[in-house]
């Protein structure tokens, strides 16, 4: 039982933690409220979860045996460094309008958008390469996909967490400015993740 109890607190310190997805899940939260966050949640975890299995399975050795393996970290640091870039430019230009007019509801917050983030996202590869030697490094299957279902339900809750907080945020945040200046700072923090990742 003690394992499965460290795989949770590994699972939970790796998906509560800020980071790029998280500010997102927070930003959907605030401008859209909570349905239309967790479509995002839904889709980071579905991701995340996806990921973390083809790294247990095998695919970090994979890659390390093609001899692309630095080459293909140096193209995902500056694939997510770029897309942190462009999130939070996205952030930084919003005219502060919630999610009620249609301009707003065209961007709404997507599934697969959750989902693309977390293979951009360097933060999702070291928690899958780290929690996967950690914990599944001897290529027991049972093991790699028990950890995958502990990780998915901790990652949900607490990327839900994250689009929740922002959801209750948004009565605050009604006023065009107030929202403006909470998306700007959002997108600092995003440019900060990617000056962290340099």
């Amino acid at each position: 039982m003690s394992l499965y109890l460290s795989m949770a607190a590994f699972a939970l310190a790796s998906s509560i933690s800020p980071g790029p997805v998280n500010l997102v899940a927070l930003s959907a939260g605030a401008q859209h409220g909570l349905r239309a966050g967790l479509r995002h949640v839904t889709g980071a975890t579905v991701g995340f979860t996806g990921l973390l299995l083809l790294i247990g399975l095998g695919l970090n050795e994979l890659i390390a045996r093609s001899g692309y393996g630095p080459s293909l970290m140096l193209l995902l640091r500056w694939g997510g460094l770029s897309f942190l870039v462009y999130m939070a430019y996205q952030l930084a230009r919003s005219d502060g309008k919630l999610g009620n007019d249609d301009k707003a509801q065209r961007a709404k917050p997507s599934y697969l958008y959750g989902a693309y983030m977390q293979w951009l996202n360097p933060k999702a590869w070291i928690a899958s390469l780290a929690g996967m030697a950690a914990y599944a490094s001897s290529g027991d299957g049972l093991l790699v996909w028990q950890f995958a279902a502990i990780y998915f339900v901790i990652c949900y809750a607490s990327l839900a967490s994250w689009a929740w907080a922002g959801a209750s945020l948004r009565r605050h945040l009604s006023e065009p400015r107030k929202l403006m200046f909470f998306n700007r700072a959002l997108a600092v923090m995003l440019l900060a993740c990617a000056v962290y990742m340099l």
